[in-house]
């Protein structure tokens, strides 16, 4: 009897304590390994502005090429990406490549990149959100960028994690496409860890056998999006361009990712598609943009705002 008693104790503790998503957090863990991440209450959700961008309290979209090809591509992607509506200029001067391997076309432009950033940054009056990959480069891309964007091969270099968090910059941290959820929550701790309170996650696709099309890497886990707002008050935001790496399906995913509750939208934005320097079949086109930006608007406003 008493051994029977032992067992229906400890299955109700299983229950109780995975009873959250993501099936490996448990009720301690939003006690003591995620706590500064971990929601208060079922109304607790951080809210907070950002260059006149209002987290938690509008459909927040970022938009530009995946690389700063050049002073004169950046400058017009950000005078129609603003135009248009977009709340943050994105854009990769230190661009994580697969592969080592760079060519006229294929590489990054580091510096002189950033230096570009500033100048759209001011002469169009546009946000900037942009990753940093190396901890020397901090004080620089901090300098320009509003937000600065941890990419997800970075998501668990903690220590790469607690520098950018002292700058008290925004930061947006990137799910890398092979963690947990619990995972994703703990890397976000270690910057609130450090008194840095203005953390934005971003789901950029997961790893899995299938992705339905041969050139695509990854699926968008748009399930994580209601997932992570059962246990955190953070914001989250979708990437559809970098999780379906197929143009045709950024409209349709991008607008199941505000239907799915996400607080903002990161769209690779490209004046000429098909000979972006990076990544040619996942961009949109200022047209595609200018359909899709009322699209998502009007679906956060239905059943959201």
């Amino acid at each position: 009897k008493s051994l029977i008693i032992s067992v229906l104790v400890a299955s109700k503790n299983f229950i109780m304590d995975n009873k959250f998503p993501g099936k490996d957090i448990s009720s301690e863990d939003l006690k003591s390994k995620f706590p500064l991440v971990a929601k208060k209450n079922n109304n607790h959700r951080s809210t907070f502005e950002v260059a006149g961008a209002k987290f938690g309290e509008e459909l927040i979209t970022f938009a530009g090429p995946n690389m700063v090809e050049s002073k004169e591509l950046i400058l017009d992607v950000a005078k129609n990406v603003k135009e248009i509506g977009a709340n943050f200029l994105r854009g990769g001067a230190f661009k994580p490549l697969t592969f080592p391997y760079r060519n006229y076309k294929y590489t990054e432009t580091r510096e002189k990149g950033i230096k570009w950033l500033s100048e759209a940054k001011d002469k169009y009056n546009i946000p900037i959100i942009t990753e940093v990959m190396e901890e020397k480069f901090i004080p620089l891309v901090a300098e320009v960028a509003d937000i600065i964007q941890i990419g997800s091969r970075n998501m668990q270099n903690y220590p790469f994690l607690t520098a950018c968090a002292k700058t008290q910059k925004p930061i947006m941290l990137k799910r890398h496409y092979g963690s947990s959820l619990r995972d994703w929550l703990g890397a976000a701790e270690y910057i609130l860890f450090e008194g840095n309170e203005k953390v934005i996650l971003c789901e950029r696709g997961v790893s899995v056998p299938h992705t339905h099309r041969s050139t695509s890497r990854f699926l968008l886990d748009l399930q994580v999006v209601p997932a992570a707002k059962e246990v955190t008050h953070l914001p989250i935001v979708a990437d559809p361009s970098h999780a379906t790496f197929w143009r045709p399906w950024v409209r349709s995913m991008s607008l199941a990712g505000v239907a799915a509750g996400a607080d903002g939208i990161m769209l690779e934005v490209h004046p000429d598609p098909e000979n972006a320097a990076v990544d040619p079949l996942q961009p949109i086109n200022y047209e595609e943009f200018r359909k899709l930006y009322p699209e998502m608007q009007n679906i956060y406003k239905k059943f959201w705002s």
